[in-house]
Parts: C-alpha cells; sequence; structure tokens
C-alpha cells in the first residue's frame, strides 16, 4: 500500500498546519489520519487570526482541504479525523458537514474502510485534571487518579454528561466499537495513548496530591488492554506531548500490534510517515 501519514495536537498551530499540506502537497499520502486535538489550547485562545474560535477553526480547515482537493484531483488522500479532549464538541457538527461535503472522513466511535484495511476512531480519555469534559470517560472503572476531574464534574460545550457518565466507560466503547471484528488489517486512530507505554510518559516527576505520589503514566487501561486482547495491526496516539521526549521514543509495541505517537511538546510538526504493509520502516519527521 503507499505511504500514509499521521499527526496529532497540532492545536491551531497555523505554521503547523501550513507544514501539513506543504508535504501533502508535496507528496500525497493515500490517507493522512488527524488524531485529534486540531483546536487552539483553551475554549477562546488563539495561536493566529485565522484560528481562532470566533473565526472558526473549522471553517479554515473546510478551506485549505478544499484547496488541496482541488490542486490534487485524484490524488487527494483519504483523511480520517477525530477531535481530541482539548477540541470543544460543539465543532462536531462542523466536521461532520465537512465530512458529507467529501474533504474528510470523520470517524469517532465508528469504521471505515481503507482498501483491505478497516479504521476505527476513538477520541475519549481517562479522567484528566482538565475541566473540559466532551471527550472524557471512565476507563475501566469509576477510579479517579489523584489530581484528576471526574468525566461528571468539569464543564461541556454541548448538553450531555450526569448520571449517563456514571456508567460509560472506555473499556465498554471499545467493546461496542469493534465488536468481533477481525483486527488483524485494522488501523485504530485514538488520542489517548495506551497505559503504561513508552507513549504515555508525563513529566511529573516527583509531584504530589496530599502527600500522594502522581502517576507517570496517564494513558488508558481500557485502551492498553484492548491491544493486548485484539492485537490490532496499528494503533495512532496523541494527547502526552512530551512522552517521546522523555522516553526517548515515538513508537511501542504490544505484542504485534505497532504503536505510533504523533504529539510533539516542540514549535515543529511531528509528522509520521508509515506503509501499513511496512510498519518496521515507518518514520516521524519533525518540520
Amino acid at each position: 500500500m503507499a505511504e500514509c501519514f499521521f499527526v496529532s495536537d497540532l492545536h491551531g498551530n497555523l505554521e503547523r498546519f501550513q507544514k501539513l499540506f506543504d508535504s501533502i502537497m508535496r507528496t500525497p499520502p493515500r490517507a493522512l489520519f488527524i488524531g485529534g486535538d486540531i483546536l487552539p489550547f483553551g475554549f477562546g485562545a488563539t495561536t493566529h487570526p485565522a484560528m481562532d474560535h470566533d473565526n472558526s477553526v473549522i471553517d479554515y480547515l473546510a478551506r485549505e482541504f478544499g484547496n488541496l482537493r482541488r490542486a490534487l484531483s485524484s490524488r487527494y488522500p483519504r483523511v480520517f479525523i477525530i477531535l481530541g479532549n482539548d477540541d470543544p464538541r460543539l465543532f462536531e457538527e462542523d466536521l461532520r458537514a465537512g465530512a458529507e461535503g467529501g474533504l474528510w472522513e470523520y470517524v469517532h466511535n465508528s469504521r471505515a474502510d481503507l482498501g483491505e484495511f478497516s479504521v476505527y476512531g476513538y477520541s475519549f480519555i481517562p479522567p484528566s485534571p482538565f475541566l473540559l469534559k466532551d471527550w472524557e470517560r471512565y476507563d475501566v472503572s469509576r477510579f479517579v487518579d489523584p489530581g484528576c476531574v471526574s468525566p461528571e464534574e468539569g464543564y461541556r460545550s454541548t448538553p450531555g454528561g450526569g448520571k449517563k457518565e456514571r456508567y460509560r466507560t472506555i473499556e465498554r466503547d471499545l467493546q461496542e466499537l469493534a465488536q468481533d471484528d477481525d483486527l488483524a488489517r485494522a488501523i485504530l486512530l485514538f488520542h489517548s495513548p495506551p497505559y503504561q507505554t513508552k507513549l504515555d510518559r508525563t513529566a511529573l516527576d516527583g509531584k504530589m496530591i496530599d502527600h500522594v505520589p502522581l502517576d507517570l503514566h496517564t494513558g488508558s487501561i481500557a485502551i492498553q488492554k484492548f491491544i493486548e486482547k485484539r492485537q490490532p495491526l496499528l494503533t495512532l496516539h496523541g494527547h502526552i506531548h512530551e512522552s517521546t521526549r522523555l522516553t526517548g521514543s515515538w513508537r511501542d509495541k504490544i505484542g504485534r500490534t505497532h504503536m505510533f505517537n504523533a504529539a510533539h511538546d516542540g514549535p515543529e510538526l511531528a509528522l509520521v510517515r508509515f506503509d501499513p504493509d511496512d510498519l518496521d520502516n515507518a518514520c516521524r519527521e519533525l518540520l
């Protein structure tokens, strides 16, 4: 299969998006995967006049992807996209509108086909210290780590939450998403990384809450167990920006499953290039 691109956690940075668009124009991939946190940090934050919430980030992306589609014609890639925990869910309808227009495929909690491969998307992360709870779920139980805020608390940009959140877990969602599907040729686009891997290491060394040391790994136990049990071909992750710097690796494996991280805590765009038929030779570029 032809080369694919993977990016995540661009957080409304116009320079990163422009580098992505330039890379696509130079060498159009077969598919582009965008792993969430595409909007600026914070509900009203902005890093560029073209990328603030008032001017509609999604309008900017729709315009630029539309320009790419016109320029590339038949070489325009399949674009699979999800939102992340910093992306207010109120923009989900805008993403769905872009999907209806053929600019991208919004794959949260759904499946798509990519030739002989299947693609699944999932946005939710375990409980975090952050207050926007649109994309948070309990992980495998109602336990919340010290310093984190329950998904039932915080605030949401759209109606939801409440009693329903007490009974939903990432573990249950993944069971319902994958059903009994054969995942041997599956690519799963997550926002959260799996727990206790090279992809979920945070910079919490020496920090404590009420004399309790904070866990240095903040990924999802449910995603970790799902990968261990179901062994998909490839999983794509973001969310923890500093993990690659701290562990020295942007990739890891659980059994036969390859796992890649495209989050980055520097100013550059982290672009992961991979061929699903040759994952050992995947590479990550800082542009």
